[in-house]
């Protein structure tokens, strides 16, 4: 290096290797988060503005953090289309699904996520916000920008949980789909890879795959919209009246435009680095089998489920399959696959680990029944 020239680091794509090199790379971010923090002090007294400031909290990083699975291939396999034509198109599905639940629910946007018929909810609402519960969206956003998929409905919803029966519901829920996903994925990819292969080999294809990809990457974004819908709208009334409906669907069809103007943000490498999946008929394939999985889980049950991990079975199942089926010698792509699937399920685990800490530090109850159960 010449002497007196400034060290740059150039590469981005490449992990932080010291929290020292994220702090310099992020100042901008961070002096964000520690305004945040900082505000979230203040107000935790105050239940209107804490339930708004941790709702404008949880709009973006719960977007941002799961656009990877709902959005994620769609945007990686659209980069030659202009930003908002795809805006528009997401956020009017977005605005016809939580207007569709909050006329036919009574003012609930959830789809009965977070409120059941006879009224009673899993995860009240507050009748005064903690500082952990204000303060888990922007913990959320640390991780999404350390490109780290872990799991919103934990993360959010558990600070809200009555006890630990809500976050138990979840994960087991959560877990059975990750299963799932991961063997159908592995299955598809893997007996039809051959056929795949020969007629997916051009970099040309019809134009009717787009229109196909589009219907799919739709109501995949409609149904995820249904199950994770209440992960941003649990800082609000279980039932929102025409002024509170208005914020909240506006306010989340702007941080789509945000989303993406930024073509997904850090968190959208997570995606980018799978193998081919910036070919819109590999992404369709991706977003059928997904959305066929969430629409099963979301009619057997109204317990909310990590869409997060039923994706990273998605994904994970399909990068073994195409490792296991692939005819090159070696076995270095397929300890490549093996530590891609690794890293992406240690990240989701850490999450889950940070989620039960904010939910104890949040509320008593379930503090003491972790307590209980441990000793």
């Amino acid at each position: 290096m010449a002497k007196g020239k400034k060290f740059q680091r150039s590469d981005r794509s490449r992990p932080y290797l010291n929290i020292l090199d994220f702090m310099v790379q992020e100042k901008a971010f961070l002096a964000i988060v520690i305004v945040g923090i900082i505000m979230a002090g203040i107000f935790t007294g105050n239940k209107t503005a804490a339930m708004w400031l941790g709702f404008f909290f949880a709009a973006y990083a719960t977007v941002a953090n799961d656009s990877i699975q709902s959005l994620g291939t769609f945007i990686e396999s659209n980069k030659s289309k202009r930003w908002w034509i795809l805006w528009l198109y997401v956020g009017t599905i977005f605005l016809g699904v939580v207007s569709f639940s909050w006329f036919y629910f009574d003012g609930d946007v959830t789809y009965q996520r977070l409120l059941k018929p006879d009224g009673s909810s899993p995860y009240p609402h507050p009748e005064s916000f903690s500082f952990f519960q204000i303060i888990a969206p922007l913990v959320l956003l640390i991780l999404t920008r350390l490109k780290m998929p872990v799991s919103t409905t934990f993360l959010i919803l558990s600070v809200f949980s009555a006890d630990t029966s809500g976050i138990t519901s979840v994960v087991w829920k959560s877990w059975t789909g990750y299963i799932m996903a991961f063997i159908l994925s592995f299955l598809v990819w893997y007996l039809s890879y051959n056929f795949i292969k020969k007629y997916f080999k051009s970099r040309k294809f019809n134009n009717s795959w787009t229109i196909v990809q589009w219907l799919v990457s739709g109501t995949l974004w409609g149904v995820w919209v249904m199950q994770d819908g209440a992960n941003i709208a649990v800082f609000l009334p279980r039932s929102l009246d025409a002024y509170q409906f208005v914020i909240f669907a506006l306010t989340i069809f702007a941080g789509l435009g945000l989303l993406f103007y930024l073509r997904g943000d850090k968190i959208q490498e997570v995606v980018s680095e799978k193998s081919r999946i910036s070919d819109i008929r590999a992404a369709t394939l991706v977003d059928l089998t997904y959305v066929i999985l969430l629409i099963y889980k979301l009619f057997i049950s109204t317990v909310p489920m990590s869409t997060t991990w039923v994706f990273l079975g998605i994904i994970g199942g399909r990068e073994i399959a195409i490792s296991l089926a692939r005819n090159k010698k070696g076995k270095k792509h397929r300890k490549k696959a093996g530590k891609m699937i690794f890293k992406d399920f240690s990240y989701a685990m850490i999450g889950l680990f940070v989620s039960v800490a904010l939910a104890a530090a949040a509320n008593k109850s379930i503090r003491d029944q972790i307590i209980d159960a441990i000793f």
